[in-house]
């Protein structure tokens, strides 16, 4: 058994010694071929840096010819330019010539008469003087009559030149001037510039101001741009939504929700595709409200004056409307109106109103109004024609009219002489509403805004 059991074992070594080998062999030729390219990959790469050289060579010859012909068609455009200067100056000097002939000819003229009148104003002869006096007379009264259409006193062309030479958008060009990354193209493709990358706000130059937001952002480095994508969400937080899309870097967002932040983004696209958003800003608008009436909402009878058209009166007997240049959806916003004129038996009204909102009639009068209209003893609070809420209390010259619009609770509410004016006059407000007055004849007010609610609007 031990004799039968010993070439058993030394067959096994055998085979396993056999296998081992045939497996290192593999590996070996594995690594080899890995070595061998790994190898030709190093030769590759040298061959690349021995390239680098000479294709950035040709690169800086292509790079010099492209601003060496920007630099000719410079001096081509100042060539022109100066010739159209010359031009300018050869019309200017022939203009002022020509008017110095003119003028120096009818002078002659001018001169000649005056000699002349003299010379008969010396006649000693009654009856020759006679004959030459009223024709003399008429004469100079004519060129007195024509002196200032003949001998005009302006010059006809100004030493100065009403030129100036408009290079700021050349030197911003020149500004942006710069390398476009081109996407690898594979066998066969055209190389086309790279999706761009992301635009660079910046902060120093993007503001918040009312209820507008202004962001400023520098174009991507070595990018092809063609276009910017801005993108804002809605003040709370939620989804972003496009708000510009166009070449320029600046954009200056109108009608946003008071005392909001609003957090922008913005992106750059090109024919292929669109890059990566830049970082998000957040920009906060004002807390409370500054605004004016808008003219051009509001009807020909109404007349404005003072800082920013802040003062309203009207011309007419009947009632129209005055709009403010701003609406509201959300937050707290009070404002006042200081009663300037009051002449007669009126009963202006104060309040908001849709844009829409008939402005040939008192408001209140239509569905599109909520007001309260007072006379010098009292005030109702009226919505579609309906009247209700009489109180008791008026107003007169130097009295003030405050209006709450609480669009948290969706109240309007309001005050005379900084006191509650009865009680809450409407609710279940939603949607965006204006500021609002119709007044007639004898009456003038003026619109104060950026104020805070009164101290009692919390518990009402």
């Amino acid at each position: 058994m031990a004799l039968t059991c010993q070439p058993i074992r030394v067959l096994s070594a055998f085979l396993i010694l056999v296998e081992l080998r045939t497996e290192l062999s593999q590996n070996l030729q594995q690594l080899s071929e890995k070595a061998k390219s790994t190898t030709e990959f190093i030769q590759r790469l040298k061959g690349m840096a021995e390239k680098v050289n000479e294709n950035c060579t040709e690169f800086e010859t292509t790079l010099i010819a492209q601003c060496d012909a920007l630099i000719a068609a410079v001096e081509n455009r100042k060539r022109q330019l100066l010739e159209f200067l010359r031009t300018e100056r050869e019309a200017k000097q022939r203009t002022l010539r020509d008017q110095v002939s003119t003028v120096t000819c009818r002078l002659q003229h001018t001169t000649g008469l005056i000699q002349f009148c003299i010379e008969a104003l010396k006649e000693t002869d009654s009856a020759a003087f006679l004959q030459i006096g009223s024709m003399l007379i008429n004469r100079v009264a004519n060129v007195d009559i024509t002196w200032h259409k003949e001998m005009a006193t302006t010059p006809r062309a100004s030493h100065e030149f009403d030129l100036t030479l408009d290079d700021k958008s050349v030197l911003r060009a020149i500004e942006q001037l710069n390398f476009i990354q081109m996407k690898p193209a594979k066998d066969g493709e055209e190389r086309l510039p790279a999706a761009p990358a992301a635009p660079t706000i910046i902060p120093e130059e993007c503001s918040a101001e009312n209820n507008s937001v202004t962001i400023a952002w520098q174009p991507p480095p070595t990018s092809f741009v063609e276009g910017y994508l801005l993108e804002m969400d809605d003040g709370s937080g939620g989804e972003f939504r496009e708000v510009y899309c166009g070449k320029e870097t600046i954009c200056t967002v109108d009608g946003l929700h008071f005392n909001s932040v609003y957090n922008a983004r913005v992106k750059a696209f090109n024919s292929t595709g669109e890059g990566e958003y830049s970082e998000c800003i957040g920009l906060q608008t004002a807390e409370v409200a500054w605004f004016s009436f808008d003219p051009c909402l509001c009807p020909p009878e109404l007349r404005f004056s003072g800082d920013d058209s802040a003062t309203v009166s009207c011309d007419g007997y009947e009632h129209r409307v005055a709009l403010a240049a701003v609406g509201f959806s959300r937050g707290v916003h009070y404002w006042e109106f200081s009663v300037d004129r009051y002449d007669a038996d009126a009963d202006p009204s104060f309040g908001i109103a849709r844009l829409d909102v008939n402005k040939e009639q008192m408001l209140g009068k239509d569905d599109k109004g909520w007001c309260m209209y007072i006379d010098r003893q009292r005030s109702w609070f009226m919505h579609g024609s309906v009247h209700e809420q009489r109180t008791e209390g008026g107003i007169t010259a130097g009295s003030t009219v405050g209006v709450l619009l609480d669009l948290d609770r969706h109240t309007l509410s309001f005050y005379v002489n900084e006191e509650p004016q009865g009680p809450i006059a409407f609710r279940d407000l939603y949607g965006v509403f204006y500021p609002a007055v119709s007044l007639n004849r004898g009456v003038s007010v003026t619109l104060h805004t950026a104020l805070d609610p009164p101290s009692d609007s919390d518990e009402s």
